[in-house]
């Protein structure tokens, strides 16, 4: 039900009406409304209610687990938030002088020698407001690098089949073409593959690693090296940075570019839109290239590096000096993990990663890739399930809302037929990892009795099963007040 729809006619909550300014008064007639809002007219308790009732029908990591495969939906501490938050910053202009703004520039500072420690890149920049603009960024200095030595015939960057979508709209917004490179059945780029791919028209190729596949390329550093002798560049999307964080660093695996979804690795709530922030970090053959601002140290203090101080830059990305917000909350929790906290991120992700694969398997679940070890997240196949029970991977995702879970990713990667990409974060515990494996093999086993149950679900949610066609083709986004 929509707030409108509690309104009765002389309703109201004045104490909650904002105090009237005495410069409304000077506010110029024709700028002056003469019709109503159209609010709903309701009182102070029925909108408590509302909207207390309406925040009691979400999911959320708060309430219930939340396996959302290349997503990372995790706990983030609250004291990363309340911090962040303090008045100092919370109420700190963008367009303070650079002498008032000295606290946060040097909390800026830090976190950007942090992410360079911990990925191992010459340099890194805060500006980007998400993970998508991030990649833009990266391939945009990669196009400015090879524009700079006038090697203006590169115009091919390659993907992986099992490439975030990001990946290739990001390429062709940048001007290039795509090449797909396909993955084998263990989940690996054939070298024997990609060699003809390269050549004096391949400007760099699109790597996560691990991959989305839950797996970690192993013949990475030829595949860097085999690259890089084509004259082109290595961009990493730091997507699954936490599965490797504080083990292994991709400067060490040769990137030349990385993009960190710190919203996502660093504390920050995700889901439902944002906020963002996706820092980039480059090797020594993109620094002159990087968005800006991003922030400089000399012996007065911290000041911004503007584009005449990088005169090869690819210019700004976002009105101010990105999600400065989200930065902070990267930046304390990263203090509060400290070296010895931040390779237990990816221990702890990995380690539920494989048990929970290794508990599905042995109920019955099909992996994609049954002979590899699983990174931070893992494939299950429900491929032989949906042929012989009529349980697809949408029917099993239904049916985890009425255990009170959320669904994994499915159908993503679009390579593995009735795909489930499980992710159970490295925050989540192993009696919460159990009730989703017991859940799992209910659904499992009742469909082997009775699948019209399962394609009923959910039947406790507070909407039941969409119909996904009708919701495409005719969505119902207004409300018009009856007449």
């Amino acid at each position: 039900m929509l707030i409108f729809e509690h309104s009765k006619a002389g309703r109201n909550a004045p104490a909650q009406a904002p105090t009237p300014s005495e410069d409304l008064v000077n506010i110029p007639p024709n700028l002056i409304r003469t019709t109503a809002l159209g609010l709903p007219e309701v009182s102070e308790l029925d909108v408590v209610r509302h909207y207390t009732r309406l925040s009691q029908k979400n999911f959320s990591i708060d309430t219930q687990f939340y396996p959302l495969g290349s997503c990372t939906m995790k706990y983030n501490p609250r004291a990363c938030n309340s911090l962040a938050m303090s008045d100092g910053f919370l109420n700190h202009h963008p367009l303070a002088p650079i002498s008032l703004s000295q606290g946060i520039l040097s909390c800026m500072y830090h976190l950007q020698e942090i992410l360079q420690d911990v990925t191992g890149m010459r340099a890194v920049s805060l500006t980007p407001m998400a993970g998508a603009q991030g990649e833009f960024s990266g391939i945009a200095m990669i196009k400015a690098y090879h524009e700079d030595r006038g090697d203006d015939k590169r115009n091919e960057i390659i993907v992986p089949d099992a490439a975030h979508g990001t990946n290739p709209a990001t390429a062709i917004m940048c001007g290039y073409k795509v090449k797909e490179i396909r993955t084998n059945r263990e989940g690996n780029i054939n070298i024997s593959d990609l060699i003809p791919l390269l050549g004096p028209q391949t400007a760099g190729i699109m790597l996560t690693n691990p991959s989305t596949l839950g797996v970690f390329e192993p013949n990475i550093k030829e595949i860097a090296s085999l690259v890089h002798e084509a004259g082109g560049l290595l961009y990493y999307d730091g997507a699954n940075l936490n599965a490797i964080l504080g083990k292994v660093r991709p400067g060490d695996m040769d990137f030349d570019v990385i993009h960190m979804n710190l919203h996502k690795t660093f504390s920050t709530p995700h889901g439902g839109g944002g906020p963002g922030s996706g820092a980039i970090g480059v090797g020594k053959r993109l620094v002159p290239y990087m968005p800006i601002p991003y922030v400089g140290k000399n012996t007065q203090g911290y000041h911004y590096i503007d584009k005449k101080m990088a005169p090869k830059t690819i210019g700004k990305l976002s009105a101010f000096a990105g999600n400065v917000g989200v930065n902070l909350r990267a930046y304390i929790y990263a203090l509060l993990l400290g070296k010895e906290g931040m390779p237990r991120i990816a221990e702890f992700a990995t380690l539920n990663a494989n048990y929970l694969m290794k508990q599905l398997e042995k109920n019955g679940f099909d992996l994609a890739f049954p002979t590899r070890r699983a990174s931070h997240e893992f494939i299950v196949t429900l491929k032989k399930q949906a042929k012989e029970l009529s349980l697809t991977a949408t029917d099993a995702a239904k049916a985890l809302l009425d255990y009170g879970m959320h669904a994994p990713t499915i159908y993503f990667p679009l390579l593995v037929a009735e795909c489930m990409l499980i992710e159970p974060t490295e925050t989540e515990s192993k009696q919460t990892i159990d009730k989703f494996v017991a859940a799992m093999t209910d659904i499992l086993r009742l469909a082997e009795k009775d699948i019209e149950t399962i394609k009923q679900a959910p039947v406790t949610a507070p909407n039941r099963r969409l119909d996904d066609a009708k919701a495409v083709k005719q969505p119902n986004l207004v409300w018009n007040a009856a007449s």
